[in-house]
């Protein structure tokens, strides 16, 4: 029934509109809510960062280069400390039924939208629970000093000291910039949430209403500052299953799907109604340890579970062809990774060995979480949970498989509730730092993005090192040394780096595959 209802409310929508652009794109799932500050799964951030919102600085569509966006420009001061951003004049906020704005955009919202996150007296700083993950595990809290109005488009950050990725740091999700001026009015109505729920950003499309597992409905913003997108409306159909989204597409119910089964890569090829866009993705899938729960706080244990892994087994049979084995955090394409390491042998023997050397009984059981939707580094977790299951069962460890909703499974991996999780990652900027600190440094196994739970201080020293130090040949050395201390430890098991495929129907123009796996359609035109 529920089907029916989506498909009439779609067919509403279109007839509604028959002379407006309506673009369809297949969701995976539903987003958590509609603050990129909240949350950091690929989903929220389509829904919310990518069309509602901007950045100060943002990355040009399909690259990894940066480009002013509500910065106009910027000064740096010679130690690397003051940034000192112009802030762009005559943006225009959106508007919905619980707020018009009475005045652009200006230094005040750039302001509120970092001190909710930094101050904890901030009166938003715990509204719709208060965690600020990205914002947290790049420890700026303590890295930016102060925030100061210098006039109304003008902001300057103040750090405790140089950072090297500080400026592309500003370009990921969590730094977008929201309305003080609505979250003011908010909170006199005594409804602050309805910032995070009903959001009001100054990006290309605004929210027009939300059904949960059903559709997100977005227009074309107007008063857009860089002018009105060449689509009209914006739809997003949730639609969890990769091959339900296939037949939309092939059906023309939408034009736009992420995360094909890689299975059905040939076919999309072979239709002419489609195009199939490839590219490497800036990715890795990896299996989480979490290091403070026996026995996987024992190093011996996470390296023996590491070697029982028949990785090319699990790339031929789950990838097709769509991925490579990773033995590093960082793929191949990000600079600085270490192409000389050398990755654990898949080797059940020597696993058994080092299992008995750590008391460790056969028979004893692990609990592994899969997750329950397709991600670009993974298209099939519950198949690799089983491969995984197998290659440890013949060195006597029973892997009991678990599952939950993606929002609930997220939340109690950060909760720390799981032994073994199936995770992973796609950067927001390129920079090696947004892997390290992000997934691995003690911060960030602190309720933040760590699911590992492993704090290690040789590796943490290295990172923060690698952070501060403005010579470039200097910071790959040293994030050189932190791969293969990660190695030697064992927090998780690097298992793949995706390459990124998205079929398109033929009929949608300038739609680009972004390395940072966000589906942006700003850009994006339908042939009439």
């Amino acid at each position: 029934m529920k089907k029916t209802v989506t498909g009439v409310a779609l067919m509403m929508l279109f007839s509604t509109a028959a002379a407006a652009k309506t673009l369809v794109y297949c969701a995976e799932g539903s987003p958590e809510n509609f603050n990129p500050q909240l949350y950091t799964s690929g989903t929220s951030v389509d829904a919310s960062a990518v069309p509602i919102f901007n950045r100060l600085v943002e990355f040009k569509t399909g690259t990894t280069e940066l480009e002013p966006s509500l910065a106009q420009r910027w000064d740096i001061s010679p130690d690397g400390t003051v940034y000192t951003f112009h802030l762009r004049q005559d943006v225009h906020f959106h508007s919905n039924k619980y707020f018009k704005p009475t005045r652009t955009f200006n230094a005040d919202d750039v302001i509120f939208s970092f001190m909710r996150q930094m101050d904890s007296k901030n009166p938003y700083h715990n509204v719709s629970g208060g965690t600020y993950a990205n914002f947290e595990s790049l420890e700026f809290g303590t890295l930016i000093r102060k925030i100061e109005k210098v006039d109304d488009h003008t902001v300057r950050f103040t750090l405790a000291h140089a950072e090297a990725p500080f400026l592309a740091d500003l370009a990921w999700y969590f730094a977008s910039i929201h309305s003080a001026e609505y979250a003011d009015k908010m909170l006199k109505a005594g409804t602050p949430e309805r910032v995070d729920r009903d959001p009001v950003g100054t990006g290309p499309f605004q929210l027009l209403q939300y059904q949960k597992d059903s559709r997100i409905l977005y227009k074309a913003f107007p008063e857009y500052w860089q002018g009105k997108a060449k689509l009209d409306r914006l739809v997003f159909t949730i639609t969890p299953d990769a091959s339900v989204r296939y037949a939309k597409l092939e059906k023309n119910e939408c034009q736009v799907m992420p995360f094909p089964n890689p299975a059905d890569l040939p076919r999309m090829q072979e239709n002419p109604d489609l195009v199939l866009m490839k590219k490497s993705g800036l990715n890795t899938g990896f299996l989480a340890f979490n290091t403070q729960k026996p026995p996987l706080d024992n190093v011996k244990v996470r390296q023996a579970l590491t070697m029982a892994i028949n990785k090319p087994a699990i790339i031929e049979a789950i990838f097709h062809g769509t991925g490579s084995v990773a033995k590093n955090l960082l793929p191949p394409d990000v600079w600085s990774a270490d192409s000389a390491l050398k990755d654990y042998a898949w080797d059940p023997q020597q696993a058994q060995q080092l299992l008995a050397q750590a008391g460790i009984k056969p028979g004893t059981v692990i609990d592994l979480w899969a997750m329950p939707v397709q991600r670009p580094y993974n298209p099939n977790a519950r198949r690799m949970a089983e491969m995984i299951q197998s290659d440890w069962a013949k060195v006597g460890i029973k892997a009991r498989i678990v599952s939950y909703e993606w929002g609930e499974y997220l939340k109690r991996v950060k909760n720390g509730e799981h032994q073994a999780a199936l995770m992973g990652w796609t950067t927001a900027t390129g920079d090696p730092d947004n892997f390290f600190s992000p997934l691995f440094s003690c911060t960030a196994a602190n309720g933040g993005s760590n699911s590992a739970k492993w704090c290690y201080q040789p590796f943490e020293k290295l990172i923060n090192q690698a952070r501060t130090e403005q010579d470039h040949n200097k910071r790959i050395q040293l994030y050189q040394q932190a791969q293969q201390v990660m190695h030697d430890q064992a927090p998780a098991v690097m298992i793949a780096h995706s390459t990124l495929f998205e079929p398109v129907r033929k009929e949608v123009i300038g739609y680009q595959i972004d390395p940072f796996g966000k589906h942006i359609f700003y850009q994006v035109d339908l042939k009439n």
